[in-house]
């Protein structure tokens, strides 16, 4: 197998793999791996549970032991994609090369988000000697999906076999207007709260003889709406709170319904926990007369600017000219969970058309994306 990140690339982004991935697109990682000295352990989870319409998912750990007590370097991602969608100019799992004003690019669904990442690192492994350290790739094929069978599962596996990395690195697209512009140093944590207010249904002329839900719904949802969780952090931008649905089942307009629901998303940084959260939200829907559901998915986390990443900011800039800005902004990512086994930080490729019909990747990018992770593994052993 080519260790050019380029042909790395269109091998995995024409093994379609929508989430939850398996099969054929780890098949491709597997023979890029094996030639490069790695163990490759592959499992399922999430098959075969009683009552669950859940498809299985696949999950790969692949390790190359270095000398004993080597410094363990992992990379962690995910091979999953979302679905295509409609309006491609081109077949999303048929890769595609065309010649644009200022360089040339890859199309192909996951070309950023995120299999340009992962060839990248296995091209950089290329030039790593075994003898350099330990490297592990932690990959997941439910990470675009409700990521209960993905990273998880891998954590109990490395738990398992005593293989935690010292230090992590992530390959979600990081990048905003240019490669090398921001890396991530940490996340906002995530929490979906559903709320309920029970009331009793009855004719809208005669309300005394039913029980409206909707105005204690609607106080509710103001006060909530009216919070200020904080002011934000030195790395962390404020805690946002906001209302995502509000559902009444009722067609009649001469109906006073008999229920109503809603539903919440805090986006919090490390001045809370989803526990913290959770807690302030149902006491405000229970003094509204309404209960609380809620669904943590994932905690806030900081990697504290240091060596780490120090190393990532001397590697992108050797390469790239740029000083990337350490950034806790964006969505949630795998790292949620990886930073309970090491430091983790992420950096990757410009994020401007991932989940985007014609999703594309600049081929200069991809080579430079693989210089970059050369410099790093190579700091990171002190080679």
């Amino acid at each position: 197998m080519s260790a050019d990140p380029i042909a790395l690339t269109r091998a995995l982004l024409a093994a379609p793999s929508v989430t939850p991935a398996r099969g054929e697109v780890f098949d491709v990682l597997e023979a890029m791996l094996v030639p490069l000295g790695f163990t490759v352990d592959r499992f399922l989870r999430g098959e075969g549970e009683e009552g669950s319409d859940e498809e299985p998912v696949e999950n790969m750990f692949a390790i190359r032991a270095g000398p004993a007590g080597s410094k363990h370097f992992a990379f962690a991602g995910h091979v999953d994609v979302v679905p295509p969608g409609e309006g491609w100019s081109c077949d999303p799992f048929e890769p595609e090369l065309r010649q644009v004003p200022g360089g040339e690019l890859l199309y192909g669904r996951g070309a950023v988000d995120m299999k340009g990442a992962v060839a990248c690192f296995i091209a950089a492994l290329a030039e790593i000697p075994a003898e350099a350290g330990t490297v592990s790739l932690i990959i997941t094929g439910d990470e675009e999906g409700p990521a209960l069978h993905g990273t998880r599962a891998l954590i109990d596996h490395m738990r398992a076999r005593d293989t935690i990395p010292d230090l992590i690195l992530v390959g979600e697209p990081t990048s905003v207007n240019r490669l090398g512009d921001m890396m991530k140093i940490g996340r906002r944590g995530s929490v979906n709260i559903w709320l309920d207010v029970e009331g009793a249904q009855g004719h809208v002329a005669y309300p005394h003889l039913a029980d409206n839900p909707l105005p204690k719904l609607v106080a509710m949802l103001a006060e909530l709406d009216a919070l200020t969780l904080d002011e934000g952090t030195d790395w962390f931008q404020p805690s946002n709170l906001e209302i995502t649905e509000i559902n009444v089942p009722n067609k009649a307009h001469n109906v006073i319904p008999g229920k109503a629901s809603a539903r919440i998303s805090i986006r919090f940084n490390d001045l809370h926990t989803g526990a913290s959260l959770s807690e302030k939200v149902c006491a405000i829907a229970e003094r509204h007369g309404g209960t609380a559901r809620p669904v943590i998915s994932g905690e806030s986390f900081l990697t504290p600017p240091g060596a780490f990443s120090e190393m990532l900011a001397q590697a992108i800039e050797a390469e790239t000219g740029i000083v990337p800005e350490a950034s806790t902004s964006g969505g949630t990512s795998d790292a949620r969970f990886l930073k309970d086994l090491a430091p983790v930080i992420e950096f990757g490729l410009v994020n401007a058309t991932m989940h985007k019909t014609d999703e594309a990747v600049a081929v200069d990018d991809l080579r430079t994306l693989t210089a970059i992770y050369t410099r790093i593994l190579t700091s990171a052993f002190g080679s």
